[in-house]
């Protein structure tokens, strides 16, 4: 098993790491939009979503893997109404690549924030 800490973002406030790898797969944990670039109260959705997937996209950099090599995405959205802009940001970072995918509408995010984010990929 392996912990991995992208150099490119800062450590997690928790007990927690970005990712761990085990298996042949990088699990990421959660990832939030990133608190000092995005103020949830002012911030779009899109906004955080292009925060979050940053994030994703440096931490898959640190494990050696890239969004090729998702199997599958499990998206938190406070409220469902989402649901459409965050279709369209999956896409625009997926493109072609379909992983599999769970989309869960919750009532509430850590810190004010709409979208969350959990991947698993697997490494070249």
């Amino acid at each position: 098993m392996e912990f991995i800490q992208s150099a490119e973002l800062p450590p997690p406030a928790g007990h927690y790491s970005q990712a761990v790898a085990a298996g042949g797969l990088v699990f990421l944990s959660g990832i939030l939009p990133a608190r000092a670039d995005v103020d949830p109260a002012v911030a779009g959705f899109e906004a955080q979503c292009a925060s979050v997937f940053d994030q994703c996209e440096k931490v898959l950099r640190a494990a050696g893997c890239g969004f090729g090599g998702v199997v599958q995405c499990t998206a938190y959205l406070v409220g469902v109404e989402h649901w459409p802009a965050f279709n369209a940001c999956y896409t625009g970072v997926f493109g072609d690549h379909r992983p599999a995918r769970a989309v869960v509408p919750v009532p509430a995010l850590h810190h004010g924030f709409l979208v969350e984010v959990q991947l698993v990929a697997q490494r070249p």
